[in-house]
């Protein structure tokens, strides 16, 4: 067999990325012209790795929420994992978690050699609960990790009271929420430290990378140490004091992260107004509960939009309607598996029946394509087929 031309493969890439394709995806990254700008900046620069852009990029989202430090890492799964590292959390310690989340980050628990304890959450916010969290807190409890799912604030006072009373250290999960307010403060400020995810479908998208946000100085230095080590230390007899990782965010991928942050509050508000188109149109459609907001909540940038089917659809009549879905060229996904019944937690001992609420929302929650691509059509075309679905799939008419 010949081998590739190389030469060929930057228009290979480019006619297989436009080629007809009447798609309707659940995500799409939201790029510009700054975009392209800033990464041939990043590009022309001597150093790809540990540069200025990525220093930027951490300062200007630090300070968008508030925050004193920022550590940009490659994944969510290694911001969370840092976090553990930097907490000192490893075997023999226990972490509670939602089983209903962003699934990266509560890996990280397992990765650290730690337990990870799942508590139930909130039925109708769909973030963990926290009574429920604090029925889950042994003498082994060294931390709990809390998410604001699919966009919605979890009730921090709560949560925050709970970790201070039983002394746990709180672990932020924004990566699907980025712009959400509670109590007049963005999400990212409230956690000691706070983990967001830039890979799709957040709306601020990179490709890959995370951002670990703090305002302890201390776990800031700690969690740069473990990043990676730096060129002055290849002879240094403390470097083995820790073992690093090499997780540090390429300047590429900053420069993506700082031109976005940029244009972030153009993003969110398209993102807005198609989130309000269907609402408009969902609001007709029989058996379907509306996106919640809860009090204190002031503001909700939904990841995707996420509708909970009622009970007269059955597991099978949600993948059909899937099914249904990707026939008229609509990518649709039932949003998540709970992590307790997914196999490797099933191994550790955790079983369907354990935590009812999350799988009560799991089983029927759809989640539909959400960015600032899609125009009024496009939503009216897919509530639409939705509906068309319901009445095939036997769910019962739809009021139109």
């Amino acid at each position: 067999m010949a081998a590739p031309d190389l030469a060929e493969a930057p228009a290979i890439a480019e006619r297989e990325a436009t080629a007809p394709d009447e798609w309707l995806l659940l995500s799409e990254p939201d790029h510009g012209p700054l975009e392209s700008e800033f990464v041939q900046v990043a590009l022309r620069a001597p150093r790809w790795s540990a540069g200025p852009m990525t220093e930027r990029f951490e300062r200007a989202f630090a300070q968008r929420h508030g925050r004193a430090h920022g550590v940009a890492v490659t994944s969510g799964t290694v911001a969370a994992w840092l976090a553990l590292r930097a907490l000192g959390i490893g075997a023999g310690d226990e972490v509670i978690a939602s089983a209903y989340a962003w699934q990266p980050v509560a890996h990280a628990v397992t990765l650290a050699g730690a337990r990870v304890v799942f508590a139930d959450i909130d039925y109708w916010s769909g973030c963990i609960d926290p009574a429920r969290a604090a029925a889950q807190v042994t003498p082994a409890t060294r931390a709990l990790i809390a998410g604001n799912i699919n966009g919605h604030p979890a009730a921090w006072s709560g949560l925050r009271a709970l970790a201070q009373a039983r002394g746990l250290a709180l672990i932020e999960d924004s990566t699907e929420a980025l712009g959400s307010r509670y109590a007049g403060r963005p999400v990212g400020s409230f956690g000691d430290m706070s983990v967001f995810d830039f890979s799709a479908p957040s709306a601020l998208c990179c490709g890959e990378g995370a951002m670990l946000l703090t305002d302890d100085d201390a776990l800031a230095h700690e969690l740069r140490g473990l990043r990676a080590h730096g060129l002055e230390e290849r002879r240094s007899v403390s470097v083995g004091a820790r073992v690093p990782l090499q997780a540090r965010l390429s300047e590429i991928s900053a420069a993506l992260g700082l031109a976005q942050l940029a244009r972030l509050d153009d993003i969110l508000a398209r993102r807005q107004e198609v989130a309000a188109a269907y609402h408009e149109h969902i609001l007709s459609f029989e058996g379907i509960k509306p996106p919640y907001v809860a009090p204190g909540v002031d503001e909700v940038h939904w990841m995707l939009y996420v509708i909970h089917l009622g009970k007269r659809f059955t597991a099978s009549a949600c993948a059909q309607i899937v099914d249904d879905l990707r026939t008229e060229c609509i990518e649709a996904a039932l949003y998540s598996r709970p992590l307790h019944q997914q196999h490797a937690y099933a191994q550790q001992g955790w079983r369907r029946g354990q935590l009812p609420l999350a799988e009560r929302i799991a089983d029927r929650a759809l989640a539909l394509p959400l960015h600032g691509g899609l125009q009024a059509d496009h939503v009216r075309f897919i509530v639409q087929t939705l509906k068309d679905s319901s009445i095939n799939v036997g769910a019962g008419a739809a009021i139109y």
